[in-house]
């Protein structure tokens, strides 16, 4: 089907169907409509091409992902998906089969080769950090959750700041100190978590314990708990990530340690079911709404500018208290 096609049964000239397809103003309502519902009769759709030469652009962004089991990985995604919708903009994923250098450089080779106007790539890992990973020129990018702020624009959540927020609560409760169960090493979001939990405790001259390392997954946060459960000085525990602590609370349950009279948990991320734990998870909330608009929102600038500023934008985070923290049972 083209454009003569649909201009013939309109009963309107080939260049008035293509100003209806390219969203042209210089097109009366009326006629707008008419165009438009025999597009829709004889199932025509512009090229995509086409069009993006005449405006300058594809209006797709292009998202590259390597972890789909994180919460915030996919709550992220799923912020941008909308947000860019908002602004008339389509998105294409290109999964990343494994964290490595060559398997980043593939996914921005591809993307060169795919009709996107920028990239925001999601990588909690510090891989865009290193000179060894080239983007294709003119591409914009944007990046979440990185340490590469002095090369690109990055967009991530205060994960210091969220860290901070849930020690300080637990030591206000009058805890003598704070354990933690940390995400894995190499992950940004765990490096951030753990180091703002280690110097939070260290400013107050409160006892640092030894970090139990897990994965992000429920059954790592069990197996911490079952070591915290015998440890008769923990009171408290920070859980890097909500699922760890709703593993937490299972080994402590089937320990015989009550939460919060003998133990207080808070969590990080505040995912939606965290309300409904046993007992409901005091956590700390991240706002994926405010992290994929300012994603988007960076994006579009660096494209109405044609300029990309390097730096760091944080998205303030929040402690939600509920049922998982106390005073300690003395």
């Amino acid at each position: 089907m083209s454009i003569v096609n649909v201009a013939n049964l309109a009963g309107v000239s080939t260049q008035t169907v293509s100003r209806v397809a390219n969203g042209s103003s210089d097109v009366r309502e009326s006629t707008r409509q008419h165009v438009m519902k025999v597009m829709n009769e004889l199932g025509y759709r512009p090229n995509g091409a086409g069009r993006a030469l005449k405006r300058g652009g594809f209006r797709t962004i292009g998202v590259i992902m390597f972890s789909f089991s994180s919460v915030g990985n996919m709550r992220t995604l799923e912020a941008i998906a909308l947000h860019a919708a908002r602004e008339d903009f389509a998105i294409t994923l290109i999964p990343v089969a494994a964290p490595t250098q060559a398997g980043i450089q593939g996914a921005f080779s591809r993307m060169g080769e795919l009709a996107v106007d920028a990239v925001i790539a999601i990588m909690e890992v510090h891989l865009l950090d290193t000179a060894t990973v080239t983007l294709p020129p003119g591409v914009k990018v944007v990046v979440v959750d990185s340490n590469a702020g002095d090369r690109y624009t990055v967009v991530d959540t205060d994960q210091a700041g969220g860290a901070q927020q849930a020690v300080r609560h637990l030591l206000g409760l009058g805890h003598e100190t704070v354990w933690h169960v940390a995400g894995p090493e190499g992950s940004f979001a765990s490096e951030r978590r753990a180091g703002a939990w280690r110097s939070t405790l260290t400013e107050g001259g409160r006892p640092v314990p030894p970090v139990i390392r897990g994965d992000w997954s429920a059954d790592s946060g069990y197996e911490a708990g079952l070591q915290l459960a015998d440890e008769p000085r923990c009171t408290a525990v920070f859980a890097a990530n909500d699922h760890m602590a709703l593993g937490l609370l299972r080994a402590f349950r089937e320990k015989g340690r009550s939460v919060p009279e003998d133990i207080s948990v808070v969590g990080f991320d505040d995912v939606p079911d965290a309300s409904s734990y046993a007992p409901p998870l005091t956590t700390v909330h991240q706002n994926f709404a405010e992290l994929g608009k300012q994603c988007v929102d960076n994006v579009l600038q660096q494209l109405s500018t044609n300029t990309t500023e390097p730096g760091i934008t944080l998205v303030a985070t929040q402690l939600v208290a509920r049922q998982s923290t106390g005073p300690p049972n003395h």
